[in-house]
């Protein structure tokens, strides 16, 4: 397939050559996935579905289709509009036209490397294959490791090439279901889509981690079903941009197929006993226009603000978010405080990780130039500043730094989630414990090494009294520890013992 770096002759919200992608300080997830079947015009829809979840994944993008007979694919390195181009995208509908599948991807597994963007497409005894996935697998390299023991040639560094070579072993493909005998094999959160030359099938992981939801592209002239065009994705906010109705999330445990038949839905394991919805999507991760596990993430954030601001209140003259993350909870904050709400913070969108230069001096330059404050309204002010999360809190420390430099009189720091202490294993890149500023530290430490007049985290109980589902069904574990998996010793209800499988005889 033809490809250039032309920019898309489509919505183009970004300036092709100005890849701005998110600092290295920054949270990061793996990822986002989206699929749609019986389009004519797949592939143009599935770039406009990634683009409105670029914000899950900034390294690569990818888009595979199905002609009912043979599976094509293009992925690339960097921002959705660096990879596609016009020209790609009507090369993919002229190989497609059935079913088309994308994904979008930060790496917390196997690095950021051409050869892991998704969709991983494969041939295997089965035919062909295409998958995308949401989450991170904790028994991948067990698994991989005794494939390569016996034989089997990897071409990625990925946790996700695991799944594929599950569901190419002969044991697997002497079932009856291949696919849910492979999922029985999986460890860790994971909403993964395949691409199979005749369906899209799409699944949830038993304890729920990731999102992953089910709508309907309206009907056209060329629909054959009532409904439209059936529409998988990781956020609503997907199916928004494309006038899809949302249906339901896709449950725990659950696959759901997309084909020529409809959409039907099995069961590959029953949910987990206690579920673990990521609650850190509400926090810092999803579009704040997208409903996640069940509710609108632009009020639940600014529910977090309001519960924050009844936890801590503090005298102040105005309160101010730290773009673009702490805006939504500011806005609770201050209406909950009955504060003034002021943006003292504007952000520079044109400065990007590539700038940032392995100096200090030079690092705080890029600080300053990615976010301005604005002296006039800070000036001898005491000042309450909003922000999602710290996580190792060297910039948050610059940030603060420039506030007083401003000339703060009082800087009063308000976090809306608790101190991450822990790093995550199913599918956010945190840091090592050793590089957590809150593992460890007492809040007072963290107040005396930021340099602000007092630090408030909202409670766990806190976070968790803004979420509509019970508490106890969320993974919290990067604030409480509190693993639904060990991730060092990763065993499973769902897995089958290797003599028993005998695929890797």
């Amino acid at each position: 397939m033809h490809h250039d770096s032309r920019t898309v002759a489509l919505p183009v919200l970004w300036t092709p050559g100005k890849r701005a992608p998110a600092p290295d300080h920054e949270k990061k997830e793996k990822c986002g996935v989206f699929g749609l079947w019986g389009h004519p015009r797949g592939a143009r829809l599935s770039y406009l579905g990634l683009y409105a979840q670029q914000h899950r994944g900034q390294e690569s993008a990818g888009i595979a289709v199905t002609s009912g007979e043979r599976l094509s694919g293009l992925t690339g390195m960097g921002l959705v509009p660096e990879v596609f181009t016009a020209r790609d995208l009507d090369e993919l509908d002229a190989q497609g036209g059935k079913g088309a599948i994308g994904h979008n991807r930060y790496s917390t597994a196997g690095g950021s490397l051409a050869c892991n963007a998704q969709p991983l497409l494969e041939n295997y005894i089965g035919g062909q294959v295409a998958l995308a996935h949401n989450g991170n697998l904790i028994n991948a390299d067990p698994l991989r490791r005794r494939f390569e023991e016996s034989g089997h040639l990897f071409h990625t560094t990925s946790d996700t090439e695991v799944i594929i070579h599950l569901l190419a072993s002969p044991q697997q493909q002497r079932t009856p279901d291949p696919v849910a005998a492979t999922l029985r094999r999986l460890q860790g959160a994971f909403s993964l889509v395949f691409l199979f030359p005749d369906r899209i099938e799409a699944c949830r992981d038993p304890w729920g981690w990731r999102p992953l939801v089910l709508g309907w592209v309206p009907p056209d002239a060329a629909a054959t079903n009532p409904r439209g065009y059936p529409v998988v994705a990781s956020e609503t906010v997907a199916l928004d941009v494309l006038g899809a109705r949302f249906e339901r999330e896709i449950e725990p445990g659950e696959i759901v197929t997309l084909s020529d038949e409809g959409v039907t839905s099995r069961r590959f394991a029953d949910p987990a006993e206690r579920g673990a919805m990521c609650v850190f999507e509400h926090v810092y991760f999803a579009n704040p226009a997208s409903n996640v596990f069940g509710q609108n993430v632009q009020a639940t954030r600014e529910r977090l603000g309001e519960a924050l601001a009844r936890e801590a209140p503090v005298e102040a003259d105005f309160v101010t978010p730290m773009p673009d993350s702490g805006r939504s909870a500011a806005n609770g904050y201050a209406r909950a405080s009955q504060l003034p709400y002021r943006e003292a913070i504007v952000p520079n969108r044109y400065v990007g990780r590539t700038f940032i230069k392995p100096t200090h001096h030079e690092r705080i330059a890029a600080v300053r130039l990615k976010l301005n404050v604005i002296a006039d309204l800070v000036n001898g002010k005491r000042v309450i500043v909003v922000d999602d999360s710290i996580v190792r809190g060297t910039t948050t420390k610059a940030k603060m730094d420039q506030l007083r430099q401003a000339g703060a009189r009082e800087i009063h720091l308000r976090i809306s989630c608790p101190p991450i202490k822990h790093p995550c294993y199913f599918g956010v890149d945190f840091a090592e414990r050793s590089q957590l500023i809150a593992h460890g530290r007492s809040p007072e430490d963290i107040r005396a090494f930021l340099g602000v007049d007092s630090l408030h985290y909202l409670s766990l109980r806190g976070l968790l009294s803004c979420m509509e589902r019970p508490g106890a069904g969320y993974c919290t574990a990067c604030y409480s520890g509190d693993y639904r998996l060990d991730p060092e010793h990763p065993v499973s209800e769902f897995q089958v013992e290797d003599e028993q499988m005998k695929m890797f005889g």
